[in-house]
């Protein structure tokens, strides 16, 4: 049987390696909001992540990427 490993640079061809995704261009009202939750609370639960990525039309996983940077943003500055 034909076994891979799954990583995508070892197929025959294509690409090296994965392409990574364009960075999200948060609008200042995103931003705001997401300052004024991080305010209130440093982590999410998921239904309060489900919730924000509803409302500013972002995903779960762009929500939960934003606070762990504000977190390690917050880390540096104290």
């Amino acid at each position: 049987a034909d076994e891979s490993s799954g990583y995508e640079s070892e197929s025959a061809g294509g690409t090296r390696g994965r392409q990574r995704r364009a960075r999200t261009a948060f609008t200042s009202e995103q931003v705001c909001r997401l300052e004024k939750t991080f305010q209130r609370q440093k982590y999410l639960g998921g239904s309060e992540r489900r919730k924000l990525a509803a409302a500013l039309h972002l995903s779960e996983v762009q929500i939960k990427t934003w606070f762990q940077n504000r977190r390690m943003k917050l880390k540096r500055q104290i």
